[in-house]
């Protein structure tokens, strides 16, 4: 059914044999397949082809090859990576051959069992929100579409002119010479022989662990946090590696820790990443950030004359603006990052890299690097973030209720302003904020909280949550009728339309 099809804020996403079949994945084929022909005209005929990639999870690859089919059955050629690859090297290859774009098969860094897939134009960067609606817009049409099963998907191989691409950007001779000592953690992923690849081949030796394919992760998370890289702890302390690197799943995120085995958070190393390409390369542009990362970056843009541009989160909407205009970082909190001169898309192996540039620069401990960066901010700040599992339907009637009657005040503060940009983001006084909003892609509400002060972040924190417990409780129980009378006062909920009037 259409309902089950959801596009978030990074493709859709479902549970294998679930929501997540052959059928829905024919539909979601056909949907792009018809938007292809509609906005690459030189695709049809089985001309400009559509590049199909995939992850290491289980059918990833099956799931792919059936696209295939299904856009043959449109008169829409393709090609299929010849293994498992990162999203950023796909999109790279959709930008720099002559293509219509890709169709990358991930869930990136969500639990074994989901798969998702999404849409990357041939500008290399995530589909915006007219792109999705359209092809949305696609899904609810006619089920009918022909699968070519008796058709042949060429293969083709993106990494070269990815890691060519890297070693452009990246001073690869200058981390080889500084004898810097990586560990790398490759969590089964795609980067496998990808981050690695590209180090040994410029002479860096790196002690790599979990570098071979496995559509359980190892019984874990292909994600980049702190509790999920025990190994690559124990590899940097008993190996007394100087950094340790690692990936998630589809290799657009990336983690980091350093000598002393502290976990650097993805905030950290925005403001690591912005200071290097400042100092050491001289560079300027526009820092863009989504609403929930650290305002730390503001402050060292301040101290650069540096302009900084807030946007909603996921990565797209960074994405639109390093498109348009020229930036010279753009993150988020969750680990994305890309750089000026690189795809408008988030990449964890130049990430990757790009630290351990940083380290050959500085010649001094990543620690220590951190106690500068502090420094020149004229101070850390204290995040913090919680998670609340709420329903979407829940989500949504909350969101309305905040938006209608924002918080005035908060842990004992009053509050200064507040943005409606993504969500509710209420301020303080002196660098002090709290962020409520749904997920994109789970049923999780998302509470993010940062103050130069730590005892302030948690007490915002703490008070937010006994509002949103207490709207939720007032709110009771959304049945289906429930959410028809939300929708009918005006409260916009996903997949519920207003009842049909006699």
């Amino acid at each position: 059914m259409t309902e089950q099809i959801t596009f978030g804020t990074d493709g859709w996403r479902a549970v294998i044999a679930d929501q997540f079949t052959f059928a829905n994945v024919e539909r979601v084929a056909h949907a792009v397949g018809l938007y292809v022909l509609k906005n690459y005209p030189k695709a049809a005929n089985r001309g400009l082809p559509l590049l199909l990639g995939y992850d290491t999870r289980f059918l990833a690859n099956r799931f792919a090859y059936r696209a295939g089919q299904v856009l043959s059955g449109l008169g829409v050629a393709s090609k299929i990576a010849q293994r498992d690859v990162p999203t950023p090297c796909i999109a790279f290859a959709a930008q720099h051959e002559a293509t219509a774009g890709a169709l990358q098969f991930t869930a990136s860094h969500n639990p074994p069992e989901y798969l998702g897939v999404k849409y990357i134009p041939d500008y290399a960067g995530p589909a915006t929100n007219e792109i999705t609606e359209t092809i949305t817009g696609y899904l609810g049409g006619s089920s009918s579409h022909l699968v070519e099963e008796s058709t042949t998907i060429p293969e083709f191989d993106p990494k070269p002119p990815y890691l060519e691409a890297l070693g452009k950007i990246i001073d690869l001779k200058r981390i080889a010479a500084s004898g810097i000592k990586p560990g790398f953690d490759a969590l089964y992923s795609t980067s496998r022989d990808y981050l690695d690849l590209v180090l040994s081949q410029a002479g860096v030796k790196v002690e790599v662990i979990h570098n071979w394919r496995d559509a359980n992760f190892g019984g874990g998370m292909p994600e980049p946090k702190a509790q999920y890289l025990a190994d690559l702890f124990t590899l940097v302390k008993s190996a007394k590696l100087d950094v340790g690197l690692a990936t998630d799943g589809d290799a657009d995120r990336f983690a980091v820790i350093d000598e002393l085995g502290n976990y650097l958070s993805p905030n950290q190393l925005l403001c690591l990443l912005m200071r290097h390409l400042v100092k050491n390369h001289s560079r300027q542009g526009a820092i863009v950030r989504t609403v929930a990362t650290t305002h730390m970056l503001d402050r060292l843009a301040g101290k650069y004359k540096l302009e900084v541009l807030e946007t909603p989160v996921g990565f797209k909407y960074i994405g639109e603006i390093m498109r348009a205009k020229n930036v010279l970082i753009g993150g988020e909190e969750s680990g994305g990052v890309s750089i000026q001169g690189h795809i408008p898309e988030k990449d964890g192996i130049l990430a990757n890299l790009l630290v351990l540039e940083m380290l050959a620069y500085e010649k001094k401990p990543l620690s220590k690097i951190w106690q500068d960066v502090v420094q020149e901010a004229g101070g850390a700040l204290a995040y913090r973030r919680a998670d609340l599992k709420l329903s979407i339907l829940t989500q949504s009637a909350l969101m309305e209720r905040l938006k209608q009657s924002p918080l005035k005040k908060l842990a004992g503060q009053t509050v200064t302003k507040v943005s409606l940009v993504d969500g509710l983001k209420v301020y303080l006084a002196a660098d002090s904020w709290l962020l409520i909003r749904p997920s994109g892609t789970e049923p999780l509400l998302r509470l993010y909280s940062e103050s130069a002060e730590p005892e302030l972040a948690d007490a915002m924190l703490a008070d937010a949550k006994v509002s949103v417990e207490s709207i939720v409780k007032d709110l009771g129980s959304l049945d289906s009728g429930s959410a028809q009378k939300l929708v009918a006062s005006g409260v916009k909920l996903p997949g519920v339309t207003p009842a049909a009037e006699d």
